[in-house]
């Protein structure tokens, strides 16, 4: 991309340093000078035959002194930018005054005038500012139709803005613009076509200067008027690059500041913002509410909360607001432009993140497409497009996270009905919420789909079939209407069938698109799904080819996302839809597991993979996977034998099931995602028992039980399972007049206090938290328990909401710390003056006193134990206590901080430099490096419960229910030796029922590769290319000074060092119990039974770390230097034996973002089903992850403080901003 001009340079430079302040409003200013018809018509029209008073746009002909001086009143109130009067200066908003003729000459002069005021100002004042381009939206919308009776119709077509705005853009550059400004935004494919107008004159003139891009949320519900919310809006308008995007008009800056704050977390670019001066009031002399003094006080808070890098006003805004806002914000430091994860983002009236590593597939609906559904195609021909309609809607309703769109017909006229149709689609927002694929064969259609979307679309298809110069203008196209795109494996000889040329063409168009910087994570790969069954032996592994080409493509081109139609590979059953479904399933379930990401599917006919009949399950996967070679002829032979069921189903075989028991037709329900008949049961249910509760706790969990296992073993999808939810909330729907009722006639009582608890956000933890919870409730207080990964607006909303006494924060990871002070910020914000709890494993009475209590007023208290809080919650409740509980907590507090200043003051660091000097020593050249039998990365088998279990230290288990002795001797304990067997038969009694009943299940990969130290870091090589570096791991250094000789510990310095020459190795691994833990405790939860829910969870968690233990056990003895082990259980459970096994997030290793490293490495999410978090908390909640070193003389340490110089290093090696490393190693800060 060309560089800025001169000026843009210099504004971006100053956005760097500091917060810089643009005007405010023009028209309310022009309104103060009360001007009249003759002022703007001027000597140039007299005779006009239209009215021109309120043309506002046209006084820079006619009246340019009132307009200049405005100009010239906003740079002496401190405006480092000024606005063009040209809000309204396009042929379409000039057309209403018959002044389309002048619109050039109009753009020209603003643009002249606003950089004469700029000139005369500097002269002055020896000050510098600058001049943006204003582009109104225009008084069309692109995206909506005027016509209530014809939501196709449009006022304006794409092109015509496109046209309009590149004559405005022409005059604005001519008369000299800094940057350029389309503003309120109330439609995004307006805005859209501003951005390419923009982009046309760029690449005609080979010229670029700096565009800022503002929307318009026209009310509480946080919406654009054509329907988006903030994230979609950014996510539709991203690939513009703009120098700032932000919000004004509309809302005045309190109400605007949730979306402001929206956009600050999800934008790569600097945010402005410029609200109205309030609500509108007409005795108000600016028609707003709000004084300067007003508005200025709360965009100073914005700038206090790091939110701010451009600031003015907007309707109602004076040269004395703009004098009071620049006032405020000269002192403040200006937002740091976060650096975000990749992933794909693409949006509806919603957004819809794909993370390339998730582990998530989702569904695009195949329905509304003419060459995939023989209804949808009859319909279109017939012109039928409301019926249409109700298909697509139906693929939403069903679970499809998009909708694929298809107008391939040689009877229609598909650019026609493609448009056609998108304009339909826009104006139904259970529709169009979701992201839209646009699918063609022809190139005219995809780009006459891509002008009606104001969404990131995705665009079906592009590939090399033409040769390289079609392909990469196609994917310029994409670019510049800021799509994603589906890349076919096709090119100049074909379509590819094997996975070698599958992988080969992918792999190709990849390294094209490189080259013109198309974002890899809007490449969306389709390795071609070919048919296999069909009898000729070539195509036999079709199937196979593409599960492997996608296994494959993921590894190899960073970021791509892979996708398919998922129906071509059963095409050769078309007309029997039972062995249809089933192929889809079982297909799905292995591509899946190799990465696919996407596909094109039937959202609401995905048959569940363990519902399969088995034989046919057999049948299908001999044929998929192509085991041999009688395969395609039993499954045909089957095939016949099921042909006329699955042709006429009978309405009493597809009802079949409703003969059984009502906790079994239930729990059908919810598996299958029924709706249809829940009420009928429920009710039914709710009269065989003898209370309504017991309907939730028997049958309804016995059924979701049942979804929450299918969908951890990748047996069912996210949407069904959303499917499965809604029954429930349906059937308890039913149930919740009847539990009100039965809960008055047992009567109630009062409660000591209204306590909210919750897990933080990012966090998925909550043994502990859920342990508070049953202790407060057992001591009478009403505990609300958000659950976990709760949002800080959330949490506070519903404390709000229920009218809280205390709320309580949980966290187990360090990224949880960060959260929690952000929590304390939003408190105090928002007014709140109710106790603050803090607990988690993470969390400290020292983190607590320094970090988070100074942003809250209110009291905040670190409670390290449940057995206390109950005391705790007392004292701060107790109208008798609490001022003295609070102010000696306060002065505690203070104690701790100024303690902790003193330490920090009086630490002394090595040098980085003295501290890798100080390293630990390994003699390289005597060092025997043992080399392991197997490199690469296996998912470990055999995992029996029964085995795991031997392996489980039971010590934390107690420490879990705060019985703080070591096993076995806590059993014998004098204080607790009753509690801890009577605890600890109930879970020898769980154990044995988790075994028993194969309860959890329990998933490992590991991984051994080459690697090398480079100072603080290891070099992770690929096993077949040693040469080939696949990740670095980046490691921490003790830095504290410390006696002479002893050394400053890094794990880094347990391989051996690229310049010894010598290969060493390292390993990797995550475990899980799986995520039946969560749903088996869930079920108890349900049932109000705590007890046996948390003890579920503690011994997950046991087998989680068993399994560590065991799987370590196992890589020693292939590493080869634990062959010779012969260790007792109780001895491996010490780690008596050689090498490591540190955590990322651990004292050793402490940044959790190191976890992501090794997902990537062992496509952890994909193969074992575990997930990262945004703070990288592993989901589910019971399980491990770590490293493996062999070094004879390893062993733990913690890594401690570090100074600046060593966080400044690191952020650098990894390339993170220095305040991203800060803040996921804040417990290390030590300055």
């Amino acid at each position: 991309m060309k560089p800025y001009s001169i000026r843009g340079q210099q504004i971006e430079k100053l956005l760097q340093e500091r917060i810089l302040v643009l005007d405010g409003a023009m028209g309310t200013m022009v309104q103060q000078y009360k001007l009249n018809e003759q002022d703007f018509r001027g000597d140039r029209f007299p005779d006009h035959p239209i009215d021109l008073k309120g043309n506002n746009d046209l006084l820079v002909l006619t009246r340019p002194d009132v307009i200049k001086e405005i100009h010239l009143q906003y740079l002496e109130a401190g405006s480092d930018i000024i606005e063009t009067n040209t809000f309204s200066g396009t042929t379409i908003a000039q057309a209403d005054y018959k002044l389309e003729h002048i619109v050039y000459e109009l753009n020209k002069k603003a643009a002249e005038l606003a950089q004469e005021a700029v000139r005369e100002f500097k002269l002055k004042t020896g000050k510098d500012a600058y001049v943006a381009g204003a582009l109104g939206p225009t008084n069309r919308t692109c995206s909506l139709s005027p016509d209530v009776n014809n939501p196709a119709y449009r006022a304006v077509t794409f092109d015509e803005l496109v046209d309009t705005y590149y004559e405005q853009i022409v005059g604005l550059m001519d008369g000299g613009v800094d940057l350029l400004l389309p503003e309120t935004v109330f439609d995004t494919l307006n805005l859209k076509a501003s951005i390419v107008a923009i982009d046309k004159y760029f690449a005609d003139k080979d010229f670029r200067i700096p565009i800022m891009l503002s929307v318009t949320i026209t009310d509480a519900s946080g919406r654009t008027l054509s329907g988006q919310t903030v994230e979609a809006f950014w996510y539709s308008v991203r690939q513009a690059k703009p120098l700032s995007v932000g919000i004004n008009c509309a809302l005045g800056a309190l109400e605007m500041r949730p979306y402001i704050e929206t956009l600050s977390k999800i934008s790569e670019c600097y945010i402005s913002c410029y609200p109205n001066a309030g609500l509108p009031n007409p005795l108000s002399d600016t028609g707003y509410d709000e004084t300067p003094d007003m508005t200025s006080g709360f965009l100073d808070e914005f700038a206090r909360s790091h939110l701010l890098n451009i600031v003015g006003g907007c309707c109602g805004t004076t040269p004395a607001h703009i004098k009071a806002i620049a006032d405020h914000v000269k002192t403040k430091a200006p937002r740091v432009v976060p650096k975000l994860a990749v992933a794909t983002r693409l949006s509806g009236l919603e957004p819809l993140v794909i993370k390339p590593d998730g582990g998530l597939f989702y569904m695009v609906g195949e329905r509304a497409n003419v060459t995939g559904s023989p209804k949808f195609a009859k319909l279109i021909k017939e012109g039928n497009f409301d019926a249409g309609l109700a298909i697509a809607r139906q693929q939403v309703e069903t679970g499809a996270n998009i909708i694929d769109i298809n107008f391939d017909e040689g009877m229609l006229e598909s650019e026609k009905c493609m448009t056609h149709f998108l304009n339909l689609v826009a104006s139904e927002p259970d529709i169009c919420r979701v992201p839209i694929m646009i699918d063609s064969s022809k190139w005219s259609v995809l780009e006459a789909g891509m002008r009606c979307v104001q969404g990131k679309g995705i665009i079906n298809s592009i590939s090399l079939k033409e040769g390289e110069e079609v392909f990469l203008d196609h994917a310029r196209t994409v670019m510049k209407y800021g799509a994603a795109v589906i890349v076919m494996a096709f090119d100049e000889k074909g379509q590819a069938a094997t996975r070698e040329d599958k992988v080969r063409i992918c792999q190709r168009a990849y390294k094209l698109l490189m080259t013109i910087d198309f974002p890899p994570e809007d490449i969306i790969f389709d390795a071609n799904i070919l048919t296999v069954g069909t009898g000729i032996e070539e195509h036999s592994n079709y199937a196979v080819d593409f599960i492997e080409a996608v296994r494959e493509i993921k590894a190899t081109c960073p970021h791509a996302l892979t996708s398919g139609g998922i129906s071509n590979v059963s095409f050769s059953f078309r007309g029997n839809n039972v062995v249809r479904e089933a192929m889809h399933s079982s297909f799905l379930y292995h591509a899946i597991k190799a990465g696919l990401d996407m596909g094109i599917v039937n959202a609401g006919m995905l048959e569940v993979y363990e519902e399969v009949e088995p034989t046919l399950l057999k049948l299908v996967e001999d044929v998929l996977l192509n085991r041999h070679q009688g395969a395609t002829e039993a499954l045909i032979d089957y095939a016949e034998q099921v042909k006329d069921q699955s042709k006429i189903v009978k309405e009493s075989d597809k009802l079949a099931w409703r003969e059984n028991p009502v906790e079994q037709r239930i729990i059908h329900s919810l598996v299958k995602g029924i709706d249809e008949f829940i009420e009928i049961d429920t009710e039914e249910a709710r009269q065989k028992h003898p209370r309504p509760l017991d309907v939730i706790e028997g049958p309804l969990m016995d059924g979701m039980k049942v979804v929450g296992r299918l969908f951890g073993e990748g047996k069912m999808f996210l949407p069904q399972v959303v499917k499965s939810a809604r029954v429930m909330k349906k059937a308890v729907a039913h149930l919740q007049p009847y539990m009100e009722a039965d809960k008055l006639k047992n009567g109630g009582r009062q409660s000591q206090g209204r306590f909210l608890i919750a897990t933080v956000k990012g966090d998925v933890h909550d043994i502990g938290k859920n342990i508070v919870a049953v202790v407060l409730a057992c001591n009478n207080y009403e505990v609300k328990d958000l659950g976990v990964m709760v949002s800080c607006e959330e949490i506070l909303r519903k404390a709000k909401e229920m009218d809280a006494d205390i709320i309580g924060l949980s966290g187990l990871i360090t990224p949880s710390l960060d959260e929690m002070i952000y929590n304390a910020c939003e408190m105090e914000r928002q007014g709140f003056t109710i106790p603050l709890l803090i607990g988690g494993a993470t969390t400290s009475k020292a983190h607590t006193s320094i970090k988070i209590a100074p942003h809250y007023h209110g009291a905040v208290c670190h409670v390290g134990d449940a057995s206390l809080v109950v005391e705790v919650c007392n004292d701060l409740i107790s109208p008798e206590r609490r001022d003295a509980f609070k102010e000696k907590l306060k002065i505690d507090q203070e104690v701790i901080r100024v303690r902790h200043a003193s330490q920090v003051k009086d630490s002394v660091f090595l040098s980085l430099k003295d501290a890798r000097a100080a390293k630990f020593q390994t003699d390289w050249n005597t060092t025997v490096i043992d080399v392991p039998e197997r490199l690469g990365v296996w998912e470990q088998p055999e995992l029996s419960l029964e085995d795991v279990a031997q392996y489980i230290d039971w010590s934390p288990f107690f420490w879990t229910w705060e019985i703080k002795a070591l096993y076995p001797k806590v059993l014998t304990h004098k204080v607790w030796g009753e509690q801890a067997t009577e605890l600890f038969k109930d879970a020898q009694n769980i154990l044995d029922d988790i075994i028993k009943n194969k309860r959890f299940t329990l998933r490992a990969i590991t991984g051994i590769w080459p690697a090398q130290s480079v100072d603080d870091d290891v070099l992770v090589y690929d096993p077949k290319n040693p040469d080939k570096v696949l990740e670095t791991l980046y490691f921490l250094r003790q830095q504290r000074e410390r006696e002479e000789k002893k050394p400053a510990f890094c794990l880094a310095d347990y391989i051996a060092p690229k310049s010894s020459g010598k290969m060493d190795y390292i390993g990797g691994f995550a475990v899980t119990s799986g995520i039946e833990v969560e749903t088996f405790s869930a079920f108890y939860e349900k049932k109000n039974d705590d007890y046996t829910s948390i003890m579920i969870k503690a011994i997950g968690d046991r087998f989680a770390e068993a399994l560590a233990e065991m799987i370590h056990k196992r890589i020693r003895v292939t590493w080869g230097y634990g062959r010779a082990e012969k260790m007792s259980i109780e001895e491996l459970i010490k780690e008596d034996y050689r090498g490591l096994r540190p955590a990322p997030g651990y004292p050793a290793c402490p940044d959790h973002t190191e976890k992501a490293p090794l997902w990537r490495l062992m496509d952890v999410s994909n193969r074992v089903g575990i997930n990262l978090t945004e703070s990288f908390a592993m989901h589910p909640g019971s399980s491990v992850s770590g490293y493996y070193f062999s070094h004879p003389e390893a062993d733990y340490f913690r890594v401690g403080m570090i100074n600046k110089e060593q966080m400044q290093d690191y952020a650098r090696r990894k390339g993170m901003p220095l305040a991203e490393a800060e803040r996921w190693l804040q417990p290390n800060k030590g300055y």
